[in-house]
Protein backbone atom coordinates (compact mmCIF):
# COMPACT_ATOMS: atom_id res chain seq x y z
CA UNK A 1 0.00 0.00 0.00
CA UNK A 2 1.42 3.41 -0.98
CA UNK A 3 1.62 6.32 1.47
CA UNK A 4 -1.27 7.98 -0.35
CA UNK A 5 -3.40 4.85 -0.11
CA UNK A 6 -2.52 4.43 3.58
CA UNK A 7 -3.61 8.01 4.32
CA UNK A 8 -6.88 7.58 2.42
CA UNK A 9 -7.54 4.33 4.30
CA UNK A 10 -6.90 6.03 7.64
CA UNK A 11 -9.25 8.89 6.75
CA UNK A 12 -11.93 6.44 5.65
CA UNK A 13 -11.51 4.57 8.95
CA UNK A 14 -12.06 7.77 10.93
CA UNK A 15 -15.25 8.62 9.07
CA UNK A 16 -16.51 5.05 9.24
CA UNK A 17 -15.99 5.25 13.02
CA UNK A 18 -17.48 8.74 13.31
CA UNK A 19 -19.61 9.54 10.22
CA UNK A 20 -19.28 13.28 9.67
CA UNK A 21 -20.97 15.69 10.09
CA UNK A 22 -22.94 14.00 12.91
CA UNK A 23 -26.11 16.03 12.32
CA UNK A 24 -29.57 14.55 13.03
CA UNK A 25 -31.70 13.18 10.19
CA UNK A 26 -34.97 15.00 9.48
CA UNK A 27 -38.29 14.01 7.91
CA UNK A 28 -38.49 17.36 6.11
CA UNK A 29 -36.15 19.78 4.32
CA UNK A 30 -33.46 21.20 6.63
CA UNK A 31 -34.12 24.63 8.14
CA UNK A 32 -32.43 27.78 6.86
CA UNK A 33 -30.02 27.91 3.98
CA UNK A 34 -26.44 28.55 2.94
CA UNK A 35 -26.42 30.88 -0.07
CA UNK A 36 -23.14 29.32 -1.26
CA UNK A 37 -25.13 26.15 -1.96
CA UNK A 38 -27.77 27.96 -4.02
CA UNK A 39 -26.77 28.04 -7.70
CA UNK A 40 -28.51 31.36 -8.36
CA UNK A 41 -26.98 33.27 -5.46
CA UNK A 42 -23.54 31.68 -5.74
CA UNK A 43 -23.34 32.50 -9.46
CA UNK A 44 -24.64 36.01 -8.81
CA UNK A 45 -21.98 36.56 -6.14
CA UNK A 46 -19.24 35.48 -8.55
CA UNK A 47 -20.41 37.29 -11.67
CA UNK A 48 -22.78 40.08 -10.61
CA UNK A 49 -25.72 38.59 -12.48
CA UNK A 50 -28.25 35.78 -12.41
CA UNK A 51 -27.23 32.68 -14.41
CA UNK A 52 -29.01 32.00 -17.67
CA UNK A 53 -30.13 28.50 -16.68
CA UNK A 54 -31.26 26.58 -13.60
CA UNK A 55 -31.14 22.98 -14.82
CA UNK A 56 -27.54 22.50 -13.74
CA UNK A 57 -25.45 19.56 -12.60
CA UNK A 58 -23.98 19.89 -9.10
CA UNK A 59 -21.24 17.79 -7.53
CA UNK A 60 -20.78 17.55 -3.76
CA UNK A 61 -17.18 16.36 -3.65
CA UNK A 62 -16.51 14.75 -0.28
CA UNK A 63 -20.14 14.84 0.81
CA UNK A 64 -19.72 12.96 4.11
CA UNK A 65 -23.08 12.28 5.74
CA UNK A 66 -24.87 14.46 3.19
CA UNK A 67 -25.61 17.57 5.25
CA UNK A 68 -24.47 19.86 2.44
CA UNK A 69 -25.82 17.51 -0.22
CA UNK A 70 -29.29 17.67 1.26
CA UNK A 71 -29.22 21.48 1.13
CA UNK A 72 -27.90 21.42 -2.45
CA UNK A 73 -30.90 19.33 -3.53
CA UNK A 74 -33.54 21.35 -1.70
CA UNK A 75 -32.06 24.76 -2.59
CA UNK A 76 -31.74 23.90 -6.29
CA UNK A 77 -35.05 22.33 -7.35
CA UNK A 78 -34.09 22.21 -11.04
CA UNK A 79 -30.64 20.67 -10.52
CA UNK A 80 -29.31 17.12 -10.67
CA UNK A 81 -26.96 16.49 -7.73
CA UNK A 82 -24.19 13.92 -7.30
CA UNK A 83 -22.38 13.20 -4.03
CA UNK A 84 -19.10 11.31 -3.66
CA UNK A 85 -17.13 10.25 -0.59
CA UNK A 86 -14.45 7.71 0.31
CA UNK A 87 -16.27 6.59 3.49
CA UNK A 88 -18.91 3.93 2.92
CA UNK A 89 -20.28 4.53 6.42
CA UNK A 90 -20.76 8.25 5.83
CA UNK A 91 -22.37 7.60 2.44
CA UNK A 92 -24.89 5.24 4.01
CA UNK A 93 -25.96 8.03 6.37
CA UNK A 94 -26.07 10.51 3.46
CA UNK A 95 -28.39 8.25 1.49
CA UNK A 96 -30.70 7.79 4.47
CA UNK A 97 -30.66 11.53 5.22
CA UNK A 98 -31.69 12.53 1.72
CA UNK A 99 -34.30 9.79 1.46
CA UNK A 100 -35.95 10.86 4.73
CA UNK A 101 -36.15 14.56 3.80
CA UNK A 102 -37.32 13.99 0.23
CA UNK A 103 -34.06 15.05 -1.43
CA UNK A 104 -34.59 12.58 -4.25
CA UNK A 105 -32.72 14.26 -7.12
CA UNK A 106 -29.36 12.94 -5.96
CA UNK A 107 -27.13 9.96 -6.62
CA UNK A 108 -24.19 8.84 -4.50
CA UNK A 109 -20.93 7.15 -5.48
CA UNK A 110 -18.25 5.60 -3.28
CA UNK A 111 -15.31 7.50 -4.77
CA UNK A 112 -12.40 9.63 -3.63
CA UNK A 113 -11.63 13.00 -5.21
CA UNK A 114 -8.80 11.34 -7.11
CA UNK A 115 -11.26 9.06 -8.89
CA UNK A 116 -13.78 11.74 -9.83
CA UNK A 117 -12.98 11.28 -13.53
CA UNK A 118 -15.03 8.07 -13.33
CA UNK A 119 -18.19 10.18 -13.20
CA UNK A 120 -19.70 10.96 -16.59
CA UNK A 121 -19.95 14.53 -17.88
CA UNK A 122 -19.11 17.87 -16.29
CA UNK A 123 -20.63 19.95 -13.51
CA UNK A 124 -21.77 23.57 -13.38
CA UNK A 125 -21.28 23.86 -9.61
CA UNK A 126 -18.86 21.85 -7.50
CA UNK A 127 -18.98 22.04 -3.73
CA UNK A 128 -15.82 20.87 -1.95
CA UNK A 129 -15.96 21.97 1.67
CA UNK A 130 -13.56 20.66 4.33
CA UNK A 131 -12.11 17.96 2.09
CA UNK A 132 -8.93 18.91 0.23
CA UNK A 133 -6.92 19.53 3.42
CA UNK A 134 -7.63 15.95 4.51
CA UNK A 135 -6.27 14.38 1.32
CA UNK A 136 -2.68 13.17 0.85
CA UNK A 137 -2.29 15.41 -2.23
CA UNK A 138 -4.57 18.50 -2.29
CA UNK A 139 -3.06 19.79 -5.55
CA UNK A 140 -3.86 16.54 -7.30
CA UNK A 141 -7.34 16.68 -5.75
CA UNK A 142 -8.15 20.20 -6.90
CA UNK A 143 -6.80 19.47 -10.38
CA UNK A 144 -9.07 16.43 -10.61
CA UNK A 145 -12.07 18.58 -9.69
CA UNK A 146 -11.05 21.29 -12.15
CA UNK A 147 -11.20 18.79 -14.99
CA UNK A 148 -14.85 18.06 -14.14
CA UNK A 149 -15.93 21.73 -14.05
CA UNK A 150 -17.87 22.87 -17.10
CA UNK A 151 -16.91 26.06 -19.01
CA UNK A 152 -18.47 28.97 -17.14
CA UNK A 153 -18.89 26.79 -14.06
CA UNK A 154 -17.87 27.60 -10.50
CA UNK A 155 -16.43 25.62 -7.61
CA UNK A 156 -16.63 26.49 -3.92
CA UNK A 157 -13.62 25.45 -1.84
CA UNK A 158 -13.05 25.47 1.94
CA UNK A 159 -9.66 24.64 3.45
CA UNK A 160 -8.17 25.16 6.91
CA UNK A 161 -6.03 28.14 7.90
CA UNK A 162 -2.91 27.58 10.00
CA UNK A 163 -2.97 30.78 12.06
CA UNK A 164 -6.50 30.51 13.44
CA UNK A 165 -6.06 26.82 14.21
CA UNK A 166 -2.76 27.11 16.08
CA UNK A 167 -4.18 25.81 19.37
CA UNK A 168 -5.88 22.93 17.57
CA UNK A 169 -2.59 21.80 16.05
CA UNK A 170 -0.95 21.81 19.48
CA UNK A 171 -3.73 19.71 20.99
CA UNK A 172 -3.59 17.29 18.07
CA UNK A 173 0.08 16.66 18.72
CA UNK A 174 -0.44 16.38 22.48
CA UNK A 175 -3.15 13.75 22.02
CA UNK A 176 -0.96 11.81 19.58
CA UNK A 177 1.95 11.79 22.05
CA UNK A 178 -0.21 10.45 24.87
CA UNK A 179 -1.85 7.86 22.61
CA UNK A 180 1.51 6.41 21.63
CA UNK A 181 1.05 3.13 19.81
CA UNK A 182 -2.73 3.48 20.13
CA UNK A 183 -2.68 6.32 17.62
CA UNK A 184 -5.23 5.50 14.94
CA UNK A 185 -7.67 4.23 17.58
CA UNK A 186 -10.03 7.17 17.22
CA UNK A 187 -12.30 6.37 20.14
CA UNK A 188 -9.24 6.25 22.39
CA UNK A 189 -8.05 9.55 20.91
CA UNK A 190 -11.35 11.22 21.74
CA UNK A 191 -11.20 9.89 25.30
CA UNK A 192 -7.62 11.11 25.76
CA UNK A 193 -8.45 14.53 24.34
CA UNK A 194 -11.41 15.00 26.63
CA UNK A 195 -9.31 13.98 29.63
CA UNK A 196 -6.66 16.55 28.71
CA UNK A 197 -9.15 19.40 28.43
CA UNK A 198 -10.76 18.42 31.75
CA UNK A 199 -7.37 18.37 33.48
CA UNK A 200 -5.92 21.61 32.10
CA UNK A 201 -6.05 24.75 34.28
CA UNK A 202 -8.95 27.06 33.49
CA UNK A 203 -6.59 29.80 32.32
CA UNK A 204 -4.76 27.48 29.92
CA UNK A 205 -4.78 28.95 26.39
CA UNK A 206 -5.74 25.72 24.66
CA UNK A 207 -8.62 25.12 27.04
CA UNK A 208 -9.82 28.71 26.75
CA UNK A 209 -9.77 28.63 22.96
CA UNK A 210 -11.72 25.37 22.93
CA UNK A 211 -14.33 26.76 25.31
CA UNK A 212 -14.80 30.09 23.55
CA UNK A 213 -14.83 28.84 19.97
CA UNK A 214 -15.37 25.12 19.50
CA UNK A 215 -16.86 23.47 22.59
CA UNK A 216 -20.53 23.73 21.60
CA UNK A 217 -20.06 21.59 18.48
CA UNK A 218 -17.41 19.42 20.11
CA UNK A 219 -19.86 18.07 22.64
CA UNK A 220 -20.48 15.46 19.95
CA UNK A 221 -17.69 12.95 19.56
CA UNK A 222 -17.84 13.14 15.78
CA UNK A 223 -16.94 16.81 15.77
CA UNK A 224 -14.30 16.33 18.45
CA UNK A 225 -12.68 13.48 16.51
CA UNK A 226 -12.71 15.40 13.23
CA UNK A 227 -10.95 18.33 14.90
CA UNK A 228 -8.44 16.69 17.23
CA UNK A 229 -7.63 13.13 16.12
CA UNK A 230 -7.80 13.38 12.33
CA UNK A 231 -5.02 11.30 10.70
CA UNK A 232 -4.43 13.81 7.88
CA UNK A 233 -4.57 17.59 7.90
CA UNK A 234 -2.82 20.28 5.89
CA UNK A 235 -3.29 23.87 7.05
CA UNK A 236 -2.77 26.86 4.78
CA UNK A 237 -1.75 30.50 4.81
CA UNK A 238 -2.50 33.02 2.06
CA UNK A 239 0.69 32.19 0.18
CA UNK A 240 0.11 28.44 0.15
CA UNK A 241 -3.63 28.72 -0.51
CA UNK A 242 -2.88 30.69 -3.67
CA UNK A 243 -0.30 28.10 -4.67
CA UNK A 244 -3.19 25.60 -4.48
CA UNK A 245 -5.44 27.93 -6.50
CA UNK A 246 -2.78 28.58 -9.14
CA UNK A 247 -2.18 24.84 -9.51
CA UNK A 248 -5.88 24.30 -10.27
CA UNK A 249 -5.68 26.28 -13.50
CA UNK A 250 -8.95 27.99 -12.56
CA UNK A 251 -9.72 31.67 -12.02
CA UNK A 252 -9.98 33.05 -8.48
CA UNK A 253 -13.42 34.71 -8.21
CA UNK A 254 -13.24 35.88 -4.61
CA UNK A 255 -13.57 34.86 -0.99
CA UNK A 256 -17.12 33.86 -0.11
CA UNK A 257 -16.78 35.56 3.30
CA UNK A 258 -15.59 38.96 1.97
CA UNK A 259 -16.36 40.81 5.20
CA UNK A 260 -13.40 39.03 6.83
CA UNK A 261 -11.07 40.33 4.11
CA UNK A 262 -11.95 44.00 4.57
CA UNK A 263 -8.78 45.72 5.80
CA UNK A 264 -10.70 48.76 7.02
CA UNK A 265 -12.25 46.73 9.83
CA UNK A 266 -8.76 46.45 11.30
CA UNK A 267 -6.92 49.69 10.48
CA UNK A 268 -9.69 51.92 9.18
CA UNK A 269 -8.94 54.43 11.95
CA UNK A 270 -5.56 55.11 10.33
CA UNK A 271 -6.24 56.49 6.81
CA UNK A 272 -2.53 56.86 6.14
CA UNK A 273 -2.07 53.09 6.63
CA UNK A 274 -5.01 52.37 4.33
CA UNK A 275 -3.36 54.61 1.74
CA UNK A 276 -0.10 52.68 2.06
CA UNK A 277 -2.00 49.41 1.68
CA UNK A 278 -3.28 50.59 -1.70
CA UNK A 279 0.22 50.06 -3.07
CA UNK A 280 0.09 46.35 -2.13
CA UNK A 281 -1.14 43.59 -4.39
CA UNK A 282 -4.40 41.84 -3.50
CA UNK A 283 -2.50 38.86 -2.14
CA UNK A 284 -0.26 41.10 -0.04
CA UNK A 285 -3.33 42.80 1.45
CA UNK A 286 -4.83 39.41 2.25
CA UNK A 287 -1.58 38.44 3.96
CA UNK A 288 -1.60 41.68 5.94
CA UNK A 289 -5.13 40.95 7.16
CA UNK A 290 -4.30 37.46 8.38
CA UNK A 291 -1.15 38.72 10.10
CA UNK A 292 -3.12 41.41 11.93
CA UNK A 293 -6.07 39.20 12.86
CA UNK A 294 -4.78 35.60 12.93
CA UNK A 295 -7.52 34.15 15.14
CA UNK A 296 -10.19 35.23 12.65
CA UNK A 297 -8.64 33.20 9.83
CA UNK A 298 -9.50 29.65 10.84
CA UNK A 299 -10.21 28.74 7.21
CA UNK A 300 -10.32 30.01 3.64
CA UNK A 301 -13.54 29.78 1.68
CA UNK A 302 -13.55 30.93 -1.92
CA UNK A 303 -14.93 30.50 -5.41
CA UNK A 304 -12.99 29.50 -8.50
CA UNK A 305 -14.29 29.46 -12.06
CA UNK A 306 -13.51 27.99 -15.46
CA UNK A 307 -13.37 30.42 -18.38
CA UNK A 308 -15.34 31.94 -19.87
CA UNK A 309 -16.63 33.74 -16.77
CA UNK A 310 -18.67 36.77 -17.85
CA UNK A 311 -18.85 39.38 -15.12
CA UNK A 312 -21.20 42.35 -15.06
CA UNK A 313 -20.76 45.46 -12.87
CA UNK A 314 -23.82 47.33 -14.20
CA UNK A 315 -21.82 50.55 -14.57
CA UNK A 316 -23.66 51.44 -17.79
CA UNK A 317 -26.99 53.10 -16.95
CA UNK A 318 -28.64 51.86 -20.14
CA UNK A 319 -27.76 48.24 -19.41
CA UNK A 320 -28.98 48.52 -15.82
CA UNK A 321 -32.24 50.13 -16.95
CA UNK A 322 -32.94 47.26 -19.34
CA UNK A 323 -32.07 44.52 -16.81
CA UNK A 324 -34.74 42.43 -15.10
CA UNK A 325 -34.37 42.44 -11.29
CA UNK A 326 -35.77 39.91 -8.85
CA UNK A 327 -35.38 39.36 -5.10
CA UNK A 328 -32.63 37.01 -3.98
CA UNK A 329 -34.03 33.65 -2.88
CA UNK A 330 -31.85 33.90 0.24
CA UNK A 331 -33.37 36.90 2.03
CA UNK A 332 -35.98 36.57 4.75
CA UNK A 333 -38.81 38.81 6.00
CA UNK A 334 -38.39 41.51 3.35
CA UNK A 335 -42.08 41.62 2.38
CA UNK A 336 -43.10 42.62 5.89
CA UNK A 337 -40.47 45.15 6.89
CA UNK A 338 -37.66 47.34 5.60
CA UNK A 339 -35.47 45.60 8.20
CA UNK A 340 -34.81 41.93 7.49
CA UNK A 341 -32.17 39.22 7.29
CA UNK A 342 -29.87 39.19 4.29
CA UNK A 343 -28.26 36.08 2.79
CA UNK A 344 -25.65 35.98 5.58
CA UNK A 345 -28.33 36.17 8.30
CA UNK A 346 -27.26 39.75 9.06
CA UNK A 347 -29.88 42.43 9.65
CA UNK A 348 -30.11 45.05 6.92
CA UNK A 349 -32.34 48.12 6.83
CA UNK A 350 -33.40 49.55 3.51
CA UNK A 351 -34.46 53.13 2.94
CA UNK A 352 -38.00 53.73 1.66
CA UNK A 353 -36.95 53.93 -1.98
CA UNK A 354 -34.92 50.71 -1.88
CA UNK A 355 -37.72 48.81 -0.17
CA UNK A 356 -40.40 50.01 -2.58
CA UNK A 357 -38.23 48.99 -5.50
CA UNK A 358 -37.62 45.56 -3.95
CA UNK A 359 -41.34 45.02 -3.38
CA UNK A 360 -42.01 45.80 -7.06
CA UNK A 361 -39.46 43.27 -8.34
CA UNK A 362 -41.38 40.36 -9.83
CA UNK A 363 -38.84 38.90 -12.25
CA UNK A 364 -40.80 40.17 -15.26
CA UNK A 365 -40.42 43.94 -15.35
CA UNK A 366 -37.26 45.77 -16.31
CA UNK A 367 -35.57 48.24 -13.99
CA UNK A 368 -36.87 51.07 -16.16
CA UNK A 369 -40.45 49.84 -15.92
CA UNK A 370 -40.25 49.54 -12.14
CA UNK A 371 -38.71 53.00 -11.75
CA UNK A 372 -41.70 54.43 -13.57
CA UNK A 373 -43.97 53.18 -10.77
CA UNK A 374 -41.87 53.78 -7.64
CA UNK A 375 -39.93 56.74 -6.30
CA UNK A 376 -36.45 55.25 -6.52
CA UNK A 377 -33.23 55.89 -8.43
CA UNK A 378 -30.54 53.90 -10.19
CA UNK A 379 -28.36 54.51 -7.13
CA UNK A 380 -30.94 52.63 -5.05
CA UNK A 381 -30.93 49.76 -7.55
CA UNK A 382 -27.15 49.56 -7.50
CA UNK A 383 -27.20 49.54 -3.69
CA UNK A 384 -29.59 46.57 -3.68
CA UNK A 385 -27.46 44.74 -6.24
CA UNK A 386 -24.24 45.39 -4.37
CA UNK A 387 -25.78 43.99 -1.18
CA UNK A 388 -26.85 40.82 -3.07
CA UNK A 389 -30.49 41.61 -2.24
CA UNK A 390 -31.57 41.52 -5.86
CA UNK A 391 -30.38 39.43 -8.80
CA UNK A 392 -30.20 41.05 -12.23
CA UNK A 393 -30.71 39.41 -15.60
CA UNK A 394 -29.34 41.22 -18.64
CA UNK A 395 -31.66 41.58 -21.61
CA UNK A 396 -28.83 42.76 -23.92
CA UNK A 397 -25.77 40.95 -25.21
Amino acid sequence: MSDSQAISAAVAKLYNTYPFPPEPLLDEPPPGYNWRWNWLTAYNFCTGQKPSHKNVRILDAGCGTGVGTEYLVHLNPDAAVVGIDLSAGALAVAQERCQKSGATRVEFHHLSLFDVEQLPGEFDLINCVGVLHHTPDPIRGIQALAKKLSPGGIVHIFVYGELGRWEIKLMQEAIALLQGDKRGDYTDGVAVGRQIFAALPEDNRLRQREQERWSWENQRDGYFADMYVHPQEIDYNINTVFELIDASGLEFLGFSNPQVWNLERLIGKAPELIERAHTLSDRQRYRLIELLDPQAITHYEFFLGRSPINRENWAADAKLMSAIPEPSPCIQGWRDSQQFFNQDYQIVRLNDAEWQFLLACDGNQTTEQILQSVDASLADVRSLQKQQIILLTSTTE
